[in-house]
């Protein structure tokens, strides 16, 4: 009797140690998350900065006081130079997509500088089209839109992966509509598009989010969550660049 007796107080006496455990268990992980997402975050941010400067830079070497195009202009803009650099951002998501195992980190960092940097010099045309006030309004809309989406996606409890697949077959409607439109050149289709897209993209920043998080695990070794930021940066980067084009196409201002 005595001996279940001592066995119960010290049944007692180890669950709090126990229960300590676990809470220092979970402390550890909700830290780990909480750099690991901050990571991300922050690759994504840097990717968007150096985006933005490139293409500030070229757009503005790309026009002479006169406003006509200088040689640096008509080479980005109207030599087939700017195919290149329209279809070379999807060579560096590809490569990345496909080849993140087989690089190291300090190649993946490198590829996602570049893939930012190219990309870049391809939304560079935006500031020739539209007006710097109308570009900044609705950078900053795109940024309070992709704010809030991504903060429900981190802290949501909805299981968002049926929506995701929903999402991405909108995507896939949207490449072929886009396509199409190339050569309707529809003023109205090219407005559903941009409606739908921002709805699509919306939905994809919770989506992808909520998907990064979960990939997280603390047993992961160091160069597998440092790549897995910089494929979580690039999914985010996209969603935010996509609903920023989709938004600048319904409320941009043309010069």
């Amino acid at each position: 009797m005595r001996r279940q007796e001592r066995d119960f107080v010290m049944a007692e006496f180890d669950r709090p140690t126990i229960a300590a455990a676990r809470a220092g268990t979970a402390a550890a992980i909700d830290q780990g998350l909480r750099a690991y997402m901050l990571k991300v975050y922050n690759y994504m941010g840097l990717g968007l900065v150096v985006t933005g400067l490139v293409a500030w830079f070229a757009s503005q070497a790309a026009v002479a006081p006169d406003g006509s195009l200088t040689a640096w202009g008509a080479l980005i803009y109207q030599s087939p130079l700017m195919w290149v650099l329209a279809l070379s951002p999807l060579a560096f998501v590809l490569v990345l997509s496909f080849g993140i195992n087989k690089l190291s980190v300090g190649a993946a960092q490198a590829v996602f500088w570049a893939y930012a940097a190219v990309m870049g010099l391809s939304l560079s045309s935006i500031f020739m089209v539209y007006t710097d006030a109308s570009i900044a309004k609705v950078f900053f809309i795109s940024a309070a839109t992709f704010g809030a989406m991504s903060l429900y996606g981190y802290t949501t409890k909805r299981d968002l992966s049926g929506m995701g697949s929903f999402l991405m077959m909108g995507l896939i409607g949207l490449v072929i509509a886009s396509i199409v439109n190339i050569f309707l050149a529809s003023s109205a289709l090219d407005f559903a598009i941009s409606a739908i897209g921002v709805l699509v993209f919306v939905g994809l920043t919770a989506y992808d989010t909520q998907r990064i998080k979960e990939s997280y695990h603390e047993s992961l070794g160091a160069d597998v969550l440092a790549k897995g930021a910089i494929m979580g940066a690039l999914s985010l980067y996209m969603d935010f660049i996509n609903l920023f084009l989709m938004l600048l196409r319904l409320f941009g201002n043309r010069e």
